[in-house]
């Protein structure tokens, strides 16, 4: 079977991973946050920098050693010796990225409605057709659009951080004062914590990376660092110029922020910005969703067709197709809010997972080659990922009932699917291992 080609650097992997963090999120949710952490939402921000962090860390460390696509399948499956195991977190990370790139898309929508007068499904559509197209015809191609794309949408909150920093307000801003007290604070953590997802999907797209054992890790901590930093200047920028209760009222309300520093044009700025940095983040999950299901097909515990590779642009274009009709089927659900919460769910249980496979290898494969190790460890023993691990099963307790339900259905449709993908993979061709 063709292999995938391996077009990308530190650079154009570093700026994929922070195009995958600084997404549609922080345009989004930050409004939600301050109306409940109140001028301390960026102890939220950073909280939600920190676990990043520990579960970048673990990433980058597996990634050092299995450097394939399905990455969160691989890790788990070669940690725990348990093919079930690795197929549902395997396969809660495919949904979360058919979700997440389909809500995104309605945003997008949304967004572009303001300028011209479409549908919001029609244009949620047509952005991932588009997309789609973008992703087959290749990871070069996709990878310098994330990258302009990302350069943009960065701009956007540097220039945010610009206008908070220099805005004169008659009032002092106590950055320790939450309405709901730390109560508040911890909730927002978890429900700002979907805006810094997407780094994990850097381990997905190994197999198109040059040298990925050194570039995977040093991307993903790079990605983690500039992104957490961008995020937290953000949130203290904005409270200086909108307050809280106001922001917490916005749809728009990082848009908000520019029309309050800058005048009315910087709305329409701020809000083309947010069209890029929406665009940006269904690209990349529809990229790092497909190899997904190319890795997990070539495993055998997805049908094998989904790992077939167009002979021309060298990429896994069954499995850009299918992940184009399920996300345009899942444009259907709606609150960005909801959808946020289901997916930092999923994403939660899989950190778990990951976290606790890096423990376990230290002691199951000691021997085994690490271009990176994550750093403070006793003996064997890593620390950071066993407070990466603490703190997603806290944040797994945190979430409302109906969240968990969506979240545990998911997971028994997953069980369902393995035993019927296992049947019929059975029979099926072999496809060879690269």
């Amino acid at each position: 079977m063709s292999e995938l080609k391996r077009h990308m650097g530190l650079f154009h992997l570093t700026m994929y991973g922070v195009g995958l963090i600084l997404g549609a999120g922080i345009y989004v949710l930050i409004g939600e946050a301050t109306g409940i952490a109140g001028d301390a939402v960026w102890i939220s921000f950073a909280l939600g920098s920190i676990v990043a962090l520990f579960a970048g860390f673990s990433y980058a460390e597996l990634s050092s050693v299995f450097p394939k696509a399905a990455a969160e399948y691989i890790f788990i499956k070669n940690a725990f010796k348990n093919n079930f195991f690795a197929f549902l977190i395997g396969w809660l990370t495919v949904i979360t990225s058919i979700i997440t790139a389909a809500t995104v898309a309605l945003g997008f929508g949304g967004y572009f409605a303001e300028f011209v007068d479409i549908p919001i499904i029609i244009s949620a559509i047509g952005l991932l057709v588009i997309l789609s197209i973008v992703n087959f015809i290749g990871i070069r191609e996709s990878s310098w659009t994330n990258t302009i794309f990302t350069i943009i949408e960065a701009s956007g909150l540097i220039l945010i951080i610009i206008i908070g920093f220099t805005f004169s307000n008659p009032e002092p801003v106590n950055y320790l004062e939450s309405p709901s007290g730390f109560t508040g604070v911890a909730i927002v953590f978890v429900l700002i914590f979907f805006a810094f997802i997407g780094f994990e999907d850097m381990a997905n797209i190994a197999e198109e990376v040059r040298k990925p054992k050194k570039t995977i890790p040093k991307a993903i901590i790079l990605s983690v660092l500039i992104s957490g930093t961008i995020y937290i200047l953000v949130s203290l920028a904005v409270v200086r110029v909108v307050n809280w209760e106001e922001l917490a009222t916005s749809s728009a309300p990082i848009s908000l922020v520019a029309e309050r520093g800058l005048g009315s044009e910087a709305h329409i700025l701020l809000s083309s910005i947010a069209l890029f940095a929406i665009t940006n983040t269904v690209l990349i999950t529809l990229v790092a969703g497909s190899r997904m299901f190319y890795g997990m097909a070539r495993e055998k515990v997805f049908p094998s067709i989904l790992g077939k590779i167009h002979f021309k642009t060298k990429t896994p274009w069954i499995a850009v197709v299918m992940i184009l009709i399920i996300s345009t089927l899942f444009t259907l659900i709606g609150d960005i809010v909801i959808v946020a919460n289901i997916t930092v769910f999923a994403i939660v249980i899989t950190f778990a997972a990951v976290n606790l496979a890096v423990i376990v290898l230290r002691y199951t494969e000691p021997n085994v080659e690490r271009k990176f190790k994550v750093p403070i460890n006793i003996g064997k023993f890593p620390i950071l990922p066993l407070f990466g691990l603490g703190i997603s099963i806290y944040m797994g307790f945190q979430f409302e009932i109906e969240v968990v339900l969506v979240g545990l259905t998911i997971i028994g449709i997953g069980a369902v699917f393995y035993r019927i993908s296992k049947n019929s993979t059975t029979n099926s061709p072999n496809i060879s291992q690269n």
